[in-house]
């Protein structure tokens, strides 16, 4: 566990050294592209070697993708609780995103022109939901609800298999509620390279969405131009912002909710105007973190991705904030300082506001999505909406008068740039 100050000389340089922890190395990404162009040029085959080699299970070509009929099953056999979640979940996430569609637009420009925006859904897509320790059902509906409301009439998702080569019900149960009826049992580079390039089984998609862990965003940012991807959400990472009045107790459980996740990558940021709270919460993480059951991986992280910050202020916390680009960071400062503490911070991925709303409601039913950026890619991606499944067209269209109008401003450019072409093209219209 790192504990670190604001006043000490090297402190950006220690806060800089820290968040390198998450950046993929030389030998990571070496070993990504391998994989990658295996899959490209032996396809099924190369996606089942993998699946044999990373995940412990051999699966034929055939079993590849579930069937839509133990889809629908996973649903019927579910039980009356758990459905009723999945539907509240999705009840708020479709009502949040609602308000984020995009909708397409005609004005007319200085000339008199007719200008605008048509917004199209994309043809498919392809949705990463990590299995790993436990499937993340969540996940589910955090992407797929969103590219309904975009209206993809293709919306295929992958997940690697269990040890037995099968798919964990409650997450089948989940898909058929999302009304998905495209999913595989792949994960990780292979499913990645499956999506982007196309095999016998698996139809090439147009993007990519959806977290995972170091190797599957390695993945996604090698594949970025064969395909489009939404964001690079890998393993969590929380930010907990507090001064004198925060409850030691509460952050430690929320701290402690981030960590398990279980990939040993997570990083946790604890930032503190009190060195007293600040304190008091490295103590209940301790003492809290022996009472789950996942006891040891929490202890992996909090010794190699845990940072405790002191700062002298709420300028200071926003400036650390800012830099770290956390993909969650939730304010435990009084409620006078809260609007204010909030508006300064610009690179978050999602913002919790006050102690009563923890980083799990985000996670699990609040409304906006828990694909969020991560590794400090906050500074220029946001977390996942309806828009990442949709493409622009921009609409123009002018006539006699407004051509007029333009004359002038394209005689000017082409004669600039020596592209004399592109002059005669509007004054030949005009003659």
């Amino acid at each position: 566990m790192l504990v670190l100050d604001t006043t000490a000389p090297n402190f950006w340089r220690q806060l800089d050294t820290f968040c390198a922890g998450t950046r993929p190395d030389a030998a990571l990404i070496q070993r990504v592209g391998e994989i990658l162009d295996d899959v490209r040029r032996r396809g099924d085959l190369a996606v089942r070697n993998y699946t044999r080699k990373f995940d412990g299970v051999t699966i034929s070509a055939a079993r590849l993708r579930v069937p839509a009929k133990e889809i629908a099953a996973a649903a019927r056999r579910a039980p009356a609780d758990q459905k009723r979640a999945f539907a509240e979940s999705i009840r708020c996430v479709r009502a949040f995103h609602q308000q984020t569609l995009p909708a397409s637009w005609r004005a007319r420009n200085p000339h008199g022109a007719l200008v605008g925006e048509n917004f199209y859904p994309l043809r498919r897509v392809g949705i990463n939901v990590p299995g790993g320790q436990v499937p993340l059902v969540s996940t589910v509906i955090m992407t797929t609800v969103l590219a309904q409301l975009a209206g993809v009439r293709e919306i295929a998702v992958c997940t690697p298999p269990d040890k037995s080569g099968g798919t964990h019900p409650g997450l089948l149960a989940a898909l058929a509620l999302c009304g998905i009826e495209e999913v595989y049992r792949m994960g990780g580079i292979q499913a990645m390279g499956a999506f982007a390039f196309g095999t016998k089984t698996v139809p090439a998609v147009d993007k990519l969405c959806g977290p995972g862990n170091a190797y599957t965003i390695e993945a996604k940012r090698q594949l970025f131009g064969t395909v489009g991807v939404d964001l690079l959400p890998g393993p969590s990472e929380l930010m907990v912002l507090g001064d004198a009045s925060a409850n030691p107790h509460w952050i430690a459980f929320d701290l402690l909710a981030q960590a398990e996740h279980g990939t040993g990558k997570e990083r946790l940021y604890l930032v503190s105007t009190s060195r007293v709270r600040l304190t008091k919460v490295l103590i209940e993480v301790k003492r809290m973190a022996a009472k789950f059951a996942r006891g040891n991986r929490l202890a992996d992280v909090l010794k190699h991705g845990f940072v405790a910050i002191h700062v002298k202020n709420l300028d200071e916390a926003a400036a650390v904030a800012n830099y770290v680009a956390p993909e969650h960071l939730e304010l435990h400062v009084q409620k006078s300082a809260l609007a204010g503490l909030a508006r300064n911070i610009t690179t978050a991925g999602a913002i919790l506001l006050g102690g009563q709303t923890p980083t799990v409601l985000g996670d699990f039913t609040a409304g906006p999505s828990h694909t969020l950026p991560t590794g400090r890619t906050g500074r220029f991606f946001s977390g996942l909406r309806v828009a990442d499944f949709l493409r622009r067209s921009s609409v123009v269209q002018y006539d006699p008068a407004s051509l007029q109008k333009a004359a002038g401003v394209v005689a000017a450019f082409s004669a600039l740039e020596r592209l004399p072409a592109h002059g005669e093209s509007l004054r030949a219209r005009l003659e």
